[in-house]
């Protein structure tokens, strides 16, 4: 018996990074999957890596910042499986801004991915939760970030702290339906999309990752695969009760000072 036995499960922003790691571990607990992706390349190769491991997956092609995608990215979860059991929330802009010099699009942009799509993507996967009177799990992948930040992320902080407000009221608004919504606040993590982020705005080098980890309390950046198994956890009825929690997924702690 996995942890999530028989459960539909949609992963926006599931082809790469935490997201793909997340339908990888759902599929492992016994779950059956749905991951969206702007690129069918990316999207296709892992279903066809999830189907060879002898699960069931299918990829939906969708961008994210676009509403109506986020939302018909639920309707085509439930036109495969009849349903929608699970939602997570993983795709997200991470470009550089400060309070300076971003602009109106750049600003705009990251409400799009890092706010709007998850509201409505959560909009539609409640919304069926709802009308099936059936319990259902929600985890949005949010940032540490979103305590505060550094200078150089103001449009992503400010989207992401979004999110987690919003994680926080709609799990208070659903709570009568049994509906759980958590987020984790993760730090920094070791994924395709930091690695060309690292070096497309910050020049890093091959060795990046390992100057990193010379500045990390415990000497290495977290796993996509460690996110995934606890976002599986917090899925499963084995996290019990818990909804609007937003956990700091961490190994800096929030207030402290040396």
């Amino acid at each position: 018996m996995g942890l999530l036995d028989g459960k539909a499960v949609l992963v926006n922003g599931g082809t790469q990074g935490i997201g793909a790691a997340v339908a990888r571990a759902a599929v492992r607990e016994g779950a059956v999957v749905a991951v969206t992706g702007r690129r069918p390349g990316p999207g296709e190769a892992l279903v066809a890596e999830l189907t060879e491991a002898g699960g069931k997956a299918r990829f939906v092609r969708a961008d994210l910042s676009d509403a109506e995608q986020a939302r018909a990215s639920v309707r085509e979860t439930v036109e495969t499986y009849g349903r929608i059991d699970c939602l997570v929330n993983s795709a997200g802009l991470t470009s550089r801004g400060t309070l300076l010099d971003t602009t109106p699009d750049l600003f705009d942009a990251h409400i799009a991915v890092n706010l709007k799509g998850p509201f409505f993507a959560m909009q539609a996967a409640v919304a069926d939760m709802v009308a099936r009177k059936a319990p259902g799990t929600i985890v949005n992948i949010i940032t540490s970030s979103a305590h505060g930040g550094q200078p150089f992320l103001t449009p992503y902080v400010t989207a992401k702290a979004g999110l987690m407000g919003l994680t926080r009221n709609a799990a208070h608004a659903h709570r009568w339906d049994r509906v759980r919504i958590n987020g984790l606040n993760i730090g920094w993590t070791a994924t395709e999309g930091e690695d060309a982020t690292q070096r497309a705005f910050h020049g890093a080098g091959d060795d990046w990752r390992e100057q990193a980890a010379e500045r990390l309390p415990l000497g290495r950046l977290g796993r996509p695969d460690e996110i995934a198994d606890f976002v599986v956890l917090l899925l499963s009825e084995r996290s019990g009760v818990v909804t609007g929690s937003v956990i700091d997924w961490d190994q800096n702690v929030l207030g402290g000072l040396d």
